[in-house]
């Protein structure tokens, strides 16, 4: 098993990077736009892996956060969801929306996902729902739905005004992560605005 990879990055696009190691063998990385949003402005890094080995060959995916892989793995041990699916709902998705919207049973929130109808995202409730909860122990995550109605509001205003989404995400995610109190989407776009400009 392949645990994390550490190197500079030869190629990067929002789906995958190439990372060559010391050795000067370069590895082909899946990521999801969450890691890609965070990896963005590096040139070496060290990401997570998770090695995925079929048949037909083996597919490296990558994490900037271990969050991100454990529940990768959780929802690959789903049935109905593989490898694509999974990273596919963990870039339209951040991991704590993902974790919210399986403990709170939303199966709208799994509507926008490509490759998610209702009977998986059923069956994904079902199966994982007492593994979040009982892997969130004493930290409930009460507090993200108000945090993603926020974020999403000021994410679309301030890529209305022209700036990039992917280093949108990136400000705002950090600036919920590091500001309390924050309860209303001008004061979000405020703090945002003065980090991107």
């Amino acid at each position: 098993m392949i645990a994390y990879l550490k190197g500079k990055i030869t190629t990067k696009t929002p789906a995958s990077i190439i990372v060559e190691t010391s050795g000067g063998v370069g590895y082909q990385v899946h990521i999801s736009l969450q890691t890609y949003a965070q990896i963005e402005p590096l040139n070496q890094v060290q990401i997570l892996t998770y090695l995925h080995v079929k048949e037909d060959g083996h597919t490296l995916y990558g994490f900037a956060e271990e969050t991100e892989r454990s529940l990768f793995k959780l929802l690959i041990s789903v049935s109905g969801i593989g490898p694509s699916t999974a990273q596919v709902l963990l870039s339209s998705m951040t991991a704590n929306e993902v974790r919210q919207a399986i403990i709170s049973e939303d199966l709208v929130a799994f509507k926008k996902v490509k490759g998610v109808g209702p009977k998986t995202a059923k069956r994904m409730i079902l199966d994982l729902k007492d593994k979040i909860i009982k892997d969130a122990g004493d930290s409930p995550l009460t507090t993200l739905p108000v945090n993603n109605t926020l974020r999403d509001e000021a994410l679309s205003a301030l890529v209305a005004l022209g700036f990039q989404k992917i280093k949108v995400q990136k400000v705002l995610n950090r600036v919920l992560k590091e500001e309390d109190g924050i309860d209303n989407v001008e004061g979000l776009i405020k703090i945002a605005l003065k980090q991107l400009s």
